[in-house]
């Protein structure tokens, strides 16, 4: 559902009960909570990670397709795959937090993140980020936003072992194993596919947020059956609202 159909009375119970029912509610990062590259753009670290690579002699790791990315995660994957284990993929992502430490100075809140998430922790319900982010920008933007409180110890991100990014499951199982919760008994909130297949894997129900139509289009092609392209919604059910808009 989008938020322009949230008058059908059908689909607001649907979303009422999807919310209510989590004891545990673990977010993606970039994109529900915030807009990470909303100044510091990621086509312009993507473009910085394949030109230190150039700079590297290893011009010739990247295909041309992965050297034109406008996404410095598939730079990242694409030298982890290839050079698995490497002190080269250990630089690379490390460049890569720093510039992602950058983006956190200037990222955008996402609309209604902060309530809801505060909303949230006040009812009870216990709150875990699980992103293909460092763990150690959600941390440094949390603080910068009051909001660390209602996630610790719970940061569950990018490490090393870059086969472990979701679409694999492992951050959610990771997430859901520290906090003793039962799949079931958990909801994800992301906006990309990969967050879908990720949490269709760990058996957690999904909450797919997309702040445009474009956005919306793969989550909806990928099978995401709840939608939402405000997490306003979300907030005014938590809040007891019936005229969800």
């Amino acid at each position: 559902m989008t938020s322009d159909t949230t008058s059908d009375a059908s689909e607001i119970e649907k979303l009422r009960v999807l919310i209510t029912s989590a004891r545990v509610v673990l977010w993606d990062f970039d994109g529900p909570i915030c807009r990470l590259f909303a100044t510091h753009k990621a086509e312009r670290i993507a473009a910085d990670l394949v030109a230190w690579l150039e700079r590297q002699g290893l011009h010739g790791l990247l295909t041309p397709a992965e050297r034109g990315t406008l996404d410095p995660q598939v730079v990242l994957r694409a030298v982890g795959r290839r050079r698995p284990g490497s002190g080269l993929v250990t630089g690379l992502e490390e460049r890569l937090t720093q510039e992602e430490l950058r983006a956190a100075a200037s990222a955008l809140p996402t609309a209604w993140a902060d309530p809801l998430i505060r909303t949230w922790t006040a009812v009870g319900t216990r709150l875990a980020v699980t992103t293909n982010n460092s763990p150690r920008v959600v941390r440094s933007y949390l603080e910068s936003r009051g909001l660390t409180a209602c996630f610790a110890p719970h940061l569950y991100g990018r490490t090393e072992h870059l086969h472990h990014l979701k679409p694999d499951p492992h951050c959610l199982l990771r997430a859901l194993g520290a906090m003793g919760a039962a799949p079931t008994a958990a909801l994800m909130i992301g906006d990309t596919p990969s967050d879908l297949a990720a949490a269709r894997d760990a058996g957690v129900p999904f909450l797919g947020y997309a702040r445009n139509e474009a956005k919306e289009k793969p989550l909806r092609a990928a099978g995401a059956e709840h939608v939402v392209r405000s997490l306003e919604p979300l907030l005014r059910l938590l809040r007891g609202g019936r005229g969800v808009g």
